[in-house]
C-alpha cells in the first residue's frame, strides 16, 4: 500500500517504557477497546501460561472510565520515534492516513473527533489501562485513547503465523483504530454496560465488537483504494485468518471452544474485513444488527 510519509504536525506519537525483566515477549473494530489478539497468541508463540494473562487482559479491556494519563512520555520528536525502524515509520504513515480518512467522516456525522495517540514500546509498558505486555498483541486503551504496539510483533506475524506484508501490518493498525472509533461514538461503552448486565453473553458481545473493528479496517482500505497494490488484499485476508480464535486454538494444541471466543473465527474475521473493503461504508459494519431483532 503506497502511503505518503506522515506530517509530524498531524500525528500524536510517543515512546512508552521498556520492561526487560521476566519473560521476553515478542512484538506482533453504529461506530471499544481491545486488541488484535489476546491470550492465545501469548500461549502459542511465547509459551506464556494463558491463566496468568487473563487478569491483565481483562483489566486492559474493561477500563472505560474517564480519560487517564498513559505512560511517562519521552521528549523525543514524532519524527525521531517514527524513524526508529521501518515498522515504526509504517505505523506513523498509517496513523496519519487513518486520521485524515476518519476525521471528515466524523465531521459529516457531527460527532466530535479526537485523534488517538500511538505508543511504541518494547516488551511491556504502563498504559492508561494498567500494565501491559506485548504478548497481548497490539491493543487500544480507551482510558488514554492510546494505540499500543511493540513493533517486533510484526516479525512474529510473518515468521510464526504466516501473515507478512505491509498490508497485514496496516490491517493491525486500522483494526486498533477501529476500537478508537467505537470509543468516540460511545459504542464501546454501551457494549461494556451490556456485558456487565448480561455476563452470559459477554464473550459474544466482545466478538461483535472485534468484528466491527475488522470491518472498519476494511472501510479505511476501501476509502484509500487508489493506494492499494496487487497482493495487498490477500495479505489482509491471510492476517485475518491467522488470528481467528479457532485457528489460534488449534495451533496452540487446544480444543476449539466457540463459547470462549473473544475475537471471532477466522471465517468471521475475513468476512467482516471483506465487507468493509467491498462496501467502503461504515454503516455496513453493524455487527450487532441481528441481536436487536
Amino acid at each position: 500500500m503506497r502511503l505518503n510519509q506522515f506530517d509530524p504536525r498531524r500525528v500524536r506519537v510517543r515512546r512508552g517504557g521498556t520492561r526487560g525483566s521476566g519473560t521476553r515477549m515478542g512484538g506482533a473494530g453504529g461506530l471499544g477497546c481491545g486488541g488484535i489478539v489476546v491470550v492465545l497468541i501469548g500461549a502459542l508463540v511465547f509459551g506464556v501460561d494463558p491463566g496468568q494473562m487473563v487478569g491483565m487482559v481483562e483489566g486492559v479491556q474493561q477500563t472505560t472510565g474517564q480519560q487517564q494519563q498513559g505512560p511517562a512520555a519521552s521528549d523525543e520528536s514524532a519524527m525521531e520515534i517514527c524513524d526508529d525502524n521501518a515498522y515504526a515509520m509504517e505505523g506513523c504513515n498509517a496513523l496519519a492516513n487513518l486520521n485524515d480518512t476518519w476525521e471528515p467522516i466524523f465531521a459529516a456525522a457531527q460527532i466530535p473527533f479526537e485523534q488517538p495517540t500511538l505508543w511504541y514500546y518494547t516488551g511491556g509498558t504502563e498504559s492508561g489501562c494498567g500494565s501491559a505486555s506485548s504478548s497481548m498483541g497490539p491493543f487500544y486503551c480507551p482510558a488514554d485513547m492510546g494505540i499500543y504496539i511493540d513493533t517486533s510483533f510484526y516479525d512474529v506475524m510473518a515468521r510464526q503465523m504466516g501473515a507478512g506484508g505491509d498490508f497485514a501490518r496496516y490491517y493491525v493498525m486500522a483494526h486498533e483504530y477501529g476500537h478508537h472509533i467505537q470509543h468516540l461514538t460511545g459504542m464501546a461503552q454501551e457494549v461494556r454496560k451490556l456485558q456487565r448486565s448480561d455476563a452470559r453473553n459477554a464473550n459474544q458481545l466482545q466478538v461483535r465488537l472485534e468484528l466491527q473493528a475488522d470491518c472498519y479496517a476494511g472501510v479505511w482500505a476501501a476509502k484509500n483504494r487508489n493506494l492499494i497494490e496487487p497482493g495487498d488484499l490477500e495479505e489482509g485476508m491471510t492476517a485475518a485468518a491467522a488470528i481467528g480464535d479457532d485457528t489460534l486454538m488449534r495451533n496452540a494444541g487446544q480444543r476449539v471452544d466457540h463459547e470462549s471466543f473473544t475475537h471471532g473465527s477466522s471465517a468471521q474475521r475475513m468476512e467482516w474485513l471483506r465487507r468493509g473493503i467491498q462496501t467502503g461504508d461504515e454503516e455496513q459494519c453493524d455487527t450487532f444488527a441481528d441481536m436487536r431483532r
